[in-house]
């Protein structure tokens, strides 16, 4: 079986000219010279030369320096052949950014302009999206999103082989995202495990899509192939901690010399073996023979459809601890008031209590504290039902001068609240949810509802984002006490966030709302408890009903805010 190497990847200009060979960054540690396939991110890299790119050095910038007076960068994670990579702030909007730049004349300023406009075109919030694309003042720069939630893959394999679910939820999500991708024409070429975030909520994101293979001048003949290629790899990594080459790379053991590729369930004990194979059929596409006679996977759109027909891999299930054997009662084994049974050992007589009061002296006894008891329960009866009556009066007079004072009754708890605007809330996607049908949710009409875009496989919309919702502005910082929301189609799992601003711009951001109430049905009352003061609240949608067509959508008829 021949095996590709891992020094070197084809390129070629994007004019068609004819193809070269650039190899891939090389870095020493300790003396150890590591060769990689894609490279890695580090502060600083070295590669061999290659082209006039070397001839443009990188500007001369600095923590503090502003772009197009918004964004300030704060600091440099990636100097290379000419460009450099900088963590930022965008001052406008008040979040973190990721920012390349490199000077107008670098001989690859163009390919990268295009590159980066093309995947903001693309608008797939499974990838990591592109902000802005500017040539301006003799310097390109491509803004990007900055996920401060997000981990590179890299650590994460670097901690242990995943669980098979993870693992699958791995090459089955990076997969679909890179189909979609080549449908409208674009390839990444660099995916390794830098290149691949998981949020929180476990859900995967592939960044410099199309711009990294840009900046390095790297192109391919079969971009199809390389990218489902590298998925193969990724996958080979999580189930088995290795690379799998021989060389070493991402901080990952290589293959052992001259063994050439083995399947995963044979380098570690205990890998699923169906996700074994899928590894196996994205990696050997070089004509040889699969693994176990399936065919090889040669695109990212085979390899989802092979994931999607293997059985679905379920999450494992909590361990709880062993309950406790069940214990029969005394009363259930018919030994009650029984003294307990102990075979072979001395037992305690257990005390026996006295007689009770049999003489005619104990029987009137007896009776006259009985009398005592019945007259002393009436009193109290008579005096309790005496005293709630006055006090039904006291509160009757005092509601009536209390309305009659200020021209409203005191307790004015459950108010309604007038919902000023709303804007459709989706951080992690486009963007936009049906903008125009945001005045069916709170317009009083129970017919007519606000809906989300449908989602396919998962009801967690998809397994692409953690939610999307409504922004409620409610004018003015206002005492909030229940939201109440009505939805159609089936129970959705919903949660009630606040923001502390007051300013008249409405926040972008989750982390700008703090998370107050949640709750599943068709009509749920969230309740925001004492003290909740906000201008803006966020109905905040998390998992979605089915819908008769199979897909997923979350439909809101009514939200009513109350004080």
């Amino acid at each position: 079986m021949a095996e590709r190497s891992t020094a070197a990847v084809d390129v070629a200009d994007n004019n068609g000219d004819k193809p070269l060979t650039a190899k891939a960054d090389k870095a020493t540690t300790d003396g150890v010279e590591a060769e990689n396939k894609v490279g890695t991110h580090k502060d600083t890299e070295r590669a061999e030369p290659e082209s006039p790119a070397r001839a443009a050095q990188p500007p001369e910038l600095h923590s503090g320096h502003k772009l197009a007076k918004r964004y300030r960068l704060e600091e440099c994670v990636t100097r290379l052949e000419g460009f450099s990579s900088w963590r930022a702030v965008d001052e406008k909007l008040r979040r973190a950014v990721g920012v390349h730049l490199l000077p107008a004349d670098h001989p690859r300023a163009r390919p990268v302009l295009a590159a980066a406009r093309s995947a903001a075109l693309l608008g797939d919030p499974r990838f990591v999206q592109v902000l802005d694309a500017v040539e301006e003042n003799d310097l390109v720069y491509v803004v990007h999103e900055w996920l401060p939630d997000a981990t590179e893959l890299t650590p994460l394999l670097a901690s242990g082989p995943m669980e098979p679910h993870d693992a699958y939820q791995l090459v089955s999500q990076v997969s679909q995202a890179m189909a979609a991708a080549h449908r409208e024409g674009l390839a990444h070429l660099r995916l390794h495990p830098g290149s691949v975030l998981r949020t929180e909520s476990g859900q995967y994101r592939i960044r410099g899509l199309a711009v990294m293979a840009a900046l390095r001048g790297i192109t391919s003949e079969h971009p199809q192939r390389t990218d489902t290629e590298a998925i193969g790899a990724l996958l080979y990594a999580a189930l088995t901690q290795r690379w799998p080459y021989e060389s070493n790379a991402h901080g990952l053991s290589g293959l052992p010399k001259g063994v050439g590729l083995i399947a995963p369930d044979q380098v570690r004990a205990g890998v699923h073996r169906g996700l074994s194979e899928l590894a196996m059929r994205a990696l050997v596409n070089d004509g040889a023979t699969a693994s176990r006679q399936e065919q090889p996977c040669t695109t990212p759109e085979e390899l989802a459809k092979a994931v999607a027909a293997m059985p679905r891999i379920r999450p494992p299930e909590s361990a709880f601890a062993t309950p406790p054997a069940y214990q029969r009662t005394n009363y259930q084994r018919g030994t009650y008031g029984q003294p307990p049974q102990h075979s072979g050992r001395a037992t305690q007589a257990v005390p026996v209590p006295p007689p009770p009061l049999q003489s005619r002296t104990g029987r009137a006894l007896k009776w006259s504290v009985s009398a005592l008891l019945i007259a002393a329960l009436g009193l109290g009866s008579w005096q309790l039902a005496d005293t709630l009556l006055k006090d039904g009066d006291e509160s009757k007079d005092d509601q009536h001068s209390q309305s009659t004072g200020d021209g409203m009754p005191k307790g004015n708890a459950g108010k309604p609240i007038d919902i000023q605007r709303a804007k459709d809330f989706d951080p992690r996607g486009d963007g936009q949810e049906k903008p125009r049908d945001l005045p069916k949710a709170y317009d009083g009409d129970p017919n007519t509802a606000w809906s989300t875009d449908a989602y396919r496989g998962y009801s967690t919309f998809g397994n692409l984002k953690p939610g999307a919702g409504i922004i409620l502005d409610l004018g003015k910082m206002r005492q909030v006490g229940n939201v109440k929301v009505t939805f159609l189609g089936g129970d959705t799992s919903v949660e009630l966030r606040a923001s502390a601003s007051s300013d008249d711009v409405l926040p972008d951001s989750l982390d700008d709302f703090k998370k107050v109430a949640k709750g599943s049905g068709s009509e749920v009352n969230l309740k925001a408890g004492k003290g909740l003061k906000a201008r803006y609240v966020l109905v905040w949608l998390t998992n979605l009903p089915q819908t008769s067509d199979g897909d997923y959508r979350g439909k809101i008829s009514e939200i009513k805010v109350t004080s």
